[in-house]
């Protein structure tokens, strides 16, 4: 493979690995094949939605050169957005909510962001982010982008969020599978990772979409939200408004407890080797409830979102 020009080209084209040991152990029938997005550069498949929504701004001209960008983020897309700015030369403003680890704040700053903490709403705690804290982070967000002329990478409007899962992720998966993919399960922030894979998924087969949301905050799927605050960092933000999610292929909802994202979480380190956060452990406990019900036999295709190591200052691991 030829050398690239920049850290910009190794974004995307993740490994995937069958799940075979995690599925035996627990007697599923059926499969589970996880796209290992924590391996992008960033340590996230945010990486791949960073890239995405700059490139389409600077080609619309949205985004002029050496204009600053800002960004609210649970650490992920600020991450994402840290190295494409830097790479692509614009000053980078990430807002962040102080409910997220301490861990994506100073991977950000290290990546050359400024970053800009924000305190969270009365009753949140720490290592929770909830629907109001994201409000609060918003509202810096848009302070910041009038006081400074920026440009806002607005991740869960920007249609280059999707874009690029729709490009990248979703036929990447079906590959990877040997076009045998059933399901895709997806763990909802922006959803755009999901709207965009399922949209390529189901264009090229038979594949059933499911959002994932945590239990009791699954404002997307219409459900009464009555536990906002989660240790599901990264999303399920208990918002019914997603645009991405409007027309988007969606078969099923399905909701999984912070303890089930944390057990598959430290189940895929210990039997697969697979050191990855909350959201893609949410996301293997919901495609083996899917194995368990409507996809028993099937294969159902995740997404390994992040990295553990974003996680070693919270309850995660022990």
């Amino acid at each position: 493979m030829p050398a690239h020009d920049s850290i910009l080209g190794t974004i995307g084209d993740t490994p995937s690995i069958w799940l075979d040991r995690f599925t035996s152990a627990r007697g599923l029938e059926g499969r589970i094949l996880a796209k290992l997005d924590y391996l992008n550069s960033g340590f996230s498949k945010k990486d791949r939605a960073a890239l995405g929504v700059i490139e389409e701004a600077r080609g619309s001209g949205a985004l002029a050169p050496g204009q600053p960008v800002v960004e609210l983020t649970s650490g992920n897309m600020g991450t994402g957005l840290a190295i494409v700015c830097g790479q692509l030369g614009h000053p980078f403003i990430a807002v962040m909510s102080r409910g997220n680890s301490v861990e994506r704040a100073r991977m950000m700053a290290a990546l050359g962001a400024e970053v800009v903490l924000v305190e969270q709403a009365p009753g949140s705690k720490p290592g929770e982010v909830s629907g109001a804290d994201l409000d609060l982070v918003d509202a810096e967000a848009r302070r910041i982008t009038g006081e400074r002329g920026a440009f806002r990478a607005d991740q869960f409007e920007r249609k280059g969020n999707p874009a690029a899962h729709e490009a990248g992720t979703g036929p990447e998966l079906w590959a990877d599978s040997g076009g045998t993919l059933t399901a895709f399960a997806d763990f909802v922030g922006s959803g755009g990772t999901y709207a965009g894979t399922i949209a390529a998924l189901a264009r090229l087969g038979d594949v059933r979409g499911y959002a994932v949301e945590p239990e009791g905050a699954a404002a997307a799927s219409g459900a009464p939200v009555t536990s906002p605050g989660h240790p599901i960092q990264g999303g399920g933000y208990a918002r019914g408004d997603l645009t991405f999610l409007d027309g988007a292929r969606v078969d099923g909802f399905i909701t999984v407890t912070g303890d089930e994202a944390r057990e598959a979480a430290r189940a895929l380190a210990r039997e697969e080797g697979i050191f990855g956060g909350f959201s893609g452990g949410a996301n293997v406990a919901a495609a083996a409830a899917l194995l368990r019900g409507e996809e028993k036999g099937g294969v159902v295709g995740v997404v390994i979102c992040d990295s553990g190591l974003k996680y070693l200052s919270t309850d995660l691991w022990p």
